[in-house]
């Protein structure tokens, strides 16, 4: 079946922006006075919002030093950590194949600020790839669905006529309160028995895997 639409989440689907993320939130957990925050715990919330994130990542801190680690991993991502961020090989070939094909619509549906996914579309030329795109201070962090729903209403597009593809629980999970069809990426931050247990239509293992089952 071939969907209408696509959504795509954006860091650890389409971009290989793990290492980057992790070493930033590292680094800033040591200037908020948080000592070194173990990487497995900080890869099991990438896709939430930078506030949902922090609390999950940190139970139990107060509003102050979460604001301090807010503010640290923000300046460490934006002005000082220089880990390379590319798409994973083969994402801009594929999206430029569907793009030009024209039979489905393509958006972005992530866990970034809108400030942070502006300047990652600029910095990648990728902006005019995509119908529309929400981020997680626009609307509500995954795993709540509004940001599906906001998409699917400005697209025109039912869900069951549109696929979330994402490599988290988050991306999965808000997909399935709506019923939507969604698959799971392997090749990102949760593993595929994790990804299993949302019941995606497809556990796919690498960007081409992807790509030819969207296409089919």
């Amino acid at each position: 079946m071939r969907y209408e639409l696509v959504i795509f989440d954006w860091d650890g689907t389409l971009m290989d922006s793990v290492p980057r993320i992790v070493s930033c939130m590292q680094a800033a957990g040591l200037e908020a006075g948080l000592g070194t925050l173990p990487r497995a715990d900080i890869e099991n919330i990438i896709g939430l919002g930078l506030p949902e994130a922090i609390e999950t990542l940190c139970p139990g801190i107060s509003p102050e030093q979460a604001e301090r680690l807010r503010q640290a991993y923000a300046h460490q991502f934006v002005h000082v950590d220089t880990t390379p961020m590319r798409f994973f090989a083969g994402v801009e070939d594929h999206l430029a194949r569907l793009r030009l094909n024209g039979a489905q619509k393509l958006a972005v549906a992530t866990g970034k600020s809108r400030r942070g996914l502006d300047r990652i579309f600029q910095e990648t030329g990728s902006l005019d790839w995509f119908h529309a795109s929400r981020t997680a201070d626009e609307t509500r962090s995954k795993p709540h669905p509004q940001m599906l729903q906001e998409l699917l209403g400005e697209l025109s597009i039912p869900a069951e006529r549109a696929v979330m593809v994402g490599d988290t629980e988050y991306d999965l999970e808000m997909a399935r309160s709506l019923g939507m069809p969604r698959v799971g990426v392997s090749y990102g931050v949760h593993s595929p028995e994790r990804l299993a247990a949302s019941q995606p239509h497809e556990i796919v293992h690498s960007v081409d895997e992807l790509f030819t089952w969207l296409q089919g």
